[in-house]
């Protein structure tokens, strides 16, 4: 029987083209590695034979799935959405298939990692923003594929992040050169995975109060839970109740800055004529809410993670897989941060407490 007269197969593909089955797979999955010329006479050859490609017969052929997985920790969060649509034309342009594994609590999370199911159905997996154990991994390290850790630097691993502490250097610099010397820190509580990226932002806080000549105090840093409206509340007037309040303050993530601006306002409390605040990401409320902040872009992000997946599924290196990719930040100054009103009372470069107030947030 003749290829006319039965389903084709890679290697009828092939044959016609004149070259390896390997090559045939290569093509018709999008890879780059193949030169224009040979693309053009096995997408010939295809198209003649009326051939279509399937995953299966790729896998036999190359050892390959054409699939890339990725782990999160969560599903309803602006970085993890605007990162995956960075990503996903990716590896939609070079012929690769997105699967993700969702795994929100600790018995999807010891299922995960017992049963490493991306071993078979993948040929890399990407870590999203996930705060893991030394033991877990060293399990992805078992992995005979490529690991990417996507938003946390992981030594001698591939990874790709923003620099945190070079943006809170330079975001608590910015509030420096507006005058501000009490400057406040809030940490966000409790939310999975970005424990790498807040103890990266406090210490790019401190560094830069110290280049500044500013000692620092424990009790400018406090900490409150992202969708807690009521600790956001505590934690501010913890810091206005102080005997020499804060004149800004810097939030490590714009959603909880947001959270601090509502509950400033609602207090009766002029943002920034009594408190500068600033945030860090860059999320779309920042720019509603009119919020200074320190950009970062996650689809930038899940771009350079893309390629970088690509890259180590076709040429995989021993030196790429500890590859790291950094990515800058950026200030955005708005309407939340302005330069020190002059003080009230004499004292080293601070208000005492801000003019008007009585020091304290109302929990209404």
């Amino acid at each position: 029987m003749s290829p006319a007269q039965r389903h084709p197969t890679m290697a009828d593909v092939a044959e016609r083209a004149g070259v390896s089955a390997s090559t045939v797979s290569r093509t018709l999955r999008g890879y780059a590695s193949v030169s224009a010329e040979v693309r053009e006479r096995v997408e010939r050859a295809a198209r003649e034979l009326n051939f279509a490609i399937s995953r299966q017969a790729a896998s036999l052929v190359t050892g390959k799935t054409g699939v890339v997985a990725v782990l999160v920790p969560i599903l309803k969060s602006w970085f993890v959405g605007s990162a995956l649509e960075g990503l996903g034309p990716v590896l939609r342009a070079a012929g690769l298939e997105l699967v993700v594994y969702y795994v929100p609590d600790m018995a999807a999370r010891a299922d995960f990692f017992e049963r490493l199911p991306a071993r078979r159905n993948a040929d890399a997996l990407l870590v999203f923003s996930f705060d893991l154990t030394e033991e877990e991994s060293a399990r992805l390290d078992d992995l005979q594929m490529p690991v990417i850790y996507v938003s946390q630097h992981a030594e001698g691993r591939a990874s790709v992040y923003v620099d945190d502490v070079a943006g809170a250097l330079g975001g608590t610099r910015h509030l420096l050169n507006l005058g501000h010397r009490r400057i406040g820190f809030l940490r966000a509580i409790g939310v999975s995975g970005f424990t790498f990226s807040s103890n990266e932002r406090l210490t790019g806080y401190r560094q830069a109060l110290t280049e500044a000549g500013i000692p620092l105090d424990d009790e400018l840093v406090v900490g409150a839970v992202l969708g807690q409206d009521r600790t956001v509340v505590e934690a501010v007037g913890r810091l206005l109740s102080l005997q020499r309040p804060p004149t800004a303050l810097f939030v490590e993530q714009d959603e909880l800055a947001v959270a601090v601006l509502s509950t400033l306002r609602t207090s009766g409390f002029d943002v920034p004529e009594r408190l500068s605040v600033l945030g860090f990401d860059d999320h779309d409320i920042a720019r509603w809410a009119g919020l200074s902040t320190v950009a970062q872009s996650p689809t930038d992000i899940g771009r350079a993670a893309g390629e970088l997946a690509c890259a180590l599924i076709e040429t995989p290196h021993d030196a790429d897989r500890e590859r790291h990719v950094v990515l800058p930040t950026h200030l955005i100054p708005r309407a939340s941060t302005a330069p020190l009103m002059p003080p009230s009372g004499g004292d080293d470069g601070g208000r005492d407490a801000p003019s008007g107030g009585t020091g304290t947030a109302r929990g209404d």
